[in-house]
């Protein structure tokens, strides 16, 4: 005799499944964030992106694009993440896909 329902359920766990049910690898994905500094201040963060890119001349990109500051950041989980001033999301994600960086259905904008 099987109890069914102490077994632990994830309502998120097929998020991360493709079509065919098996998981999406999550390094396919390209996150794009805006953090809330202080005040009226905003910090966007761009992470997922592969690591062939040279992510010093698509930051140098980037800055001269949108009239913005912003860095680059080494994290031991998600590797490099590029930091920019203001809230560039809708810039970011217009830019990674007309240049060919990434597909539409690669690149996620988080928050309205």
């Amino acid at each position: 005799m099987s109890i069914e329902n102490l077994k632990s359920f994830d309502p998120f766990a097929d998020d991360a499944l493709d079509d065919e049910g098996v998981a999406a690898p999550a390094s396919d994905t390209i996150d794009i964030r805006v953090q809330q500094r202080n005040g009226r201040k905003k910090v966007t963060t761009v992470q997922g992106l592969p690591q062939e890119i040279d992510f010093k001349r698509l930051l140098k990109a980037f800055k001269k694009s949108f009239c913005c500051n912003g860095t680059v950041v080494k994290d031991e989980t998600h590797g490099k993440i590029i930091q920019l001033q203001g809230d560039q999301r809708r810039n970011i994600f217009e830019f990674i896909t007309n240049e060919g960086i990434a597909k539409k259905e690669n690149v996620k904008v988080h928050g309205p």
